[in-house]
């Protein structure tokens, strides 16, 4: 199987499985597959492989951590260089307030999504941070009302 190649309805009973909880065992997921745990064992491992599944990991709440405001940050940079637009995509990374940084067509270059204790917090990263950059030319903040809904990457129709 290549990255190119379809999936079958197997793989993507896998891939929704793990996306639900990745932490379950093998043998559990080949229940619920219906798969013997040596042939499930390896179609995620030729998932893995060929980049379909990128990573396994925890979701953390930021709320839990003390971070309960999220805002999403829409970003122009002027002029358009190749050095500045790397070094603020990795001064955008650094930041441990950021969980995403996206970079868009548009008029925005980027939506960096940060999460911070509480509007202090937030001007803090938008002046001390953001606006330290001479090539941030414009930055409009969006406050996250609740948490985000996200979907899992199923077929096709």
């Amino acid at each position: 199987m290549t990255k190119n190649e379809p999936l079958d309805p197997v793989d993507w009973k896998i891939l929704a499985e793990l996306q639900n909880d990745a932490s379950i065992t093998n043998k559990v997921l080949a229940d619920r597959v219906g798969l013997a745990t040596s042939s499930c064992h390896e179609r995620v491992r030729r998932l893995r492989a060929n980049g379909t599944i990128s990573g396994i990991h925890a979701v953390v709440d930021p709320a839990a951590v003390g971070r309960s405001m999220q805002a999403i940050i829409a970003v122009q940079l002027r002029p358009h260089r190749r050095d500045l637009v790397d070094r603020f995509t990795a001064d955008a990374l650094a930041l441990p307030e950021t969980l995403a940084l996206f970079n868009v067509s548009g008029p925005e270059d980027f939506f960096l999504h940060v999460a911070v204790r509480d509007s202090a917090h937030l001007q803090r990263v938008l002046i001390d941070h953001l606006a330290a950059h001479p090539e941030v030319w414009h930055a409009q903040t969006h406050l996250i009302y609740g948490k985000a809904v996200t979907s899992p990457i199923r077929p096709d129709r």
